[in-house]
């Protein structure tokens, strides 16, 4: 027999056995036509020796793309009908008839769909097939989870694969079966498990098994509450970096240089303006590089608050050193200047800064704790903010000059240092870096001239909790308040937790004016 005629031989061969085992005129006809209970047994049983074919066909359900000719359904694509059996392509009637589906069909058939995909050779396509079936498995299932279950070769997915298959065991008539389930599901840590846990203990009639979902009930809540905890405790990680970010900037302005800077959050407001420019101009010119707009805007962020800043020194604030009210009074109205110039030019609307698609998704560590790669990077953008900017205070000649000047100026004066440039250098540094954190801002909320108001505030709490002029007490102070922040919305919602959080700043303040670490030197003793 000639190679060629043995290649059809064996296609043909596949083809008879794939009809075998696939889809049937009347599976096809008791899927589409009929009541619904008949349609759903039809749907669950074609599922189990589903074919290409068979998916096609409940993915066109799915889709409102299948209608009834001469009571016979075909899949309709354009102006052509399609047998889902045969896929023989004839010309759609005028007569044909829509297949109805209510939203009980409609939440069968994506069930289905999902059940399918468990046995796709894309990892990614069998996850995201768990988790849209995770609370919506019954036994009727089970010879699809039984078959994804032997296939399954990685091991995350096949013990995530035990778990729904547990919860089907559980809706099972078998007494045996769901004491089985009941144990099994105690390793869950997924809230869907702990509301079907509570749904079966309403109408569980048998006694060893009602105290097996009981104590699964107990050990689900326990992970639970635990993944709980560490959200909050990421969550006020990354909020303490978010507002470690906006206070490094204002802890030189402010606690180095002793200038009331109101206009710090205008400053942010324009490193995340910059940030959208670079992204406009990324999508114009560099469609193919988009993914990396971030990492040039960067500089770019910096560069354009640092030159606002050393702008704003230069012609407005070198002439207000040791007079504190005069310059909250005239920053503030500089503040107000910059949002109605950004205004005019961006219009009053929030523009959007999209995430490049290495920020998107997240780490999935437990069933309620999910770690967005967008807030991690934020947390490690601002670890690596602080690092520069400790070598840059501790380790550079400038640092030791911005040091010389704070600790006292008339000295550092007559050593030589030209403390008006190094005001006007100080000052671009706090500014520039208030442009970083306003970059980083852009990836996390929405980016519009109000931008920097709701920060403001919270910078200065950080500054002064942490001590005047510390970068340690800086970074202790945010971290601290955004944890305790977020703590404190779980147990009294955000208003409150706000309200209780500056109550406990002056409470300290109170008890610790110097804040958390006193500043050294001779300002300090003055």
């Amino acid at each position: 027999m000639p190679k060629k005629v043995r290649q059809w031989f064996c296609v043909l061969a596949l083809c008879v056995l794939s009809n075998a085992y696939g889809l049937t005129p009347d599976q096809a006809k008791a899927i589409a036509v009929g009541e619904g209970d008949a349609r759903i047994d039809a749907l669950r049983t074609a599922i189990v020796g589903a074919d290409e074919r068979t998916v096609q066909f409940i993915q066109a359900l799915s889709d409102d793309a299948v209608k009834l000719v001469a009571d016979k359904p075909v899949i309709v694509k354009g102006d052509k009908a399609i047998d889902p059996v045969s896929g023989i392509e004839t010309s759609l009637p005028d007569t044909a008839e829509d297949v109805m589906n209510n939203n009980r069909m409609r939440g069968e058939l994506d069930s289905a769909l999902a059940t399918l995909k468990l046995l796709s050779p894309d990892v990614a396509v069998r996850t995201q097939a768990i988790k849209t079936l995770q609370g919506e498995v019954d036994e009727s299932k089970l010879p699809m989870l039984d078959k994804a279950f032997e296939q399954e070769a990685v091991p995350e997915l096949k013990d995530r694969l035990g778990l729904l298959r547990a919860a089907a065991l559980l809706s099972s008539t078998d007494t045996g079966k769901r004491l089985e389930a009941a144990k099994l599901l105690a390793d869950s840590s997924q809230a869907a498990t702990k509301t079907l846990l509570i749904e079966r203990l309403q109408v569980e009639t048998q006694p060893q098994v009602k105290v097996a979902l009981q104590i699964s009930l107990g050990r689900v809540e326990s992970r639970l509450a635990w993944g709980d905890r560490l959200g909050a405790i990421f969550s006020g990680i990354s909020l303490g970096s978010i507002l470690l970010l906006v206070a490094l900037g204002l802890a030189i302005t402010y606690g180095l240089m002793g200038v009331i800077n109101m206009a710090h959050g205008e400053l942010m407001m324009i490193g995340a303006y910059a940030t959208y420019v670079v992204q406009g101009l990324f999508q114009k010119y560099l469609p193919g590089a988009f993914d990396w707009y971030l990492l040039a805007s960067v500089p770019v962020a910096f560069l354009a608050s640092a030159l606002v800043g050393a702008a704003l020194e230069r012609s407005v604030i070198r002439f207000l050193y040791g007079r504190p009210l005069e310059t909250l009074l005239a920053t503030w109205g500089i503040s107000l200047m910059l949002m109605q110039l950004v205004r005019t030019i961006f219009g009053a609307q929030n523009v959007g800064v999209e995430n490049p698609s290495w920020m998107s998704g997240g780490v999935q560590l437990m069933g309620n704790l999910s770690l967005p790669y967008n807030r991690l990077v934020i947390v490690g953008f601002a670890i690596a903010v602080l690092a520069g900017v400790w070598f840059l205070i501790e380790k550079t000649r400038l640092g030791l000059f911005v040091r010389g000047v704070t600790q006292n100026r008339p000295i550092a004066s007559c050593m030589g240092v030209n403390t008006a440039r190094i005001d006007t250098y100080a000052f671009a540094l706090g500014s520039g870096i208030a442009g970083l954190a306003g970059c980083a801002l852009s990836q996390v909320g929405n980016v519009g001239p109000d931008l920097g108001q709701g920060y403001i505030v919270d910078s200065f709490m950080v500054v002064v909790l942490g001590g005047v002029g510390q970068l340690a007490g800086t970074v202790y102070a945010a971290l601290g308040l955004g944890i305790l922040n977020k703590f404190l919305e779980g147990w009294t919602g955000a208003v409150l937790a706000k309200i209780a959080v500056l109550v406990f700043i002056i409470i300290f303040i109170q008890k610790r004016p110097q804040g958390i670490f006193a500043m050294k030197g001779r300002s300090a003793e003055a």
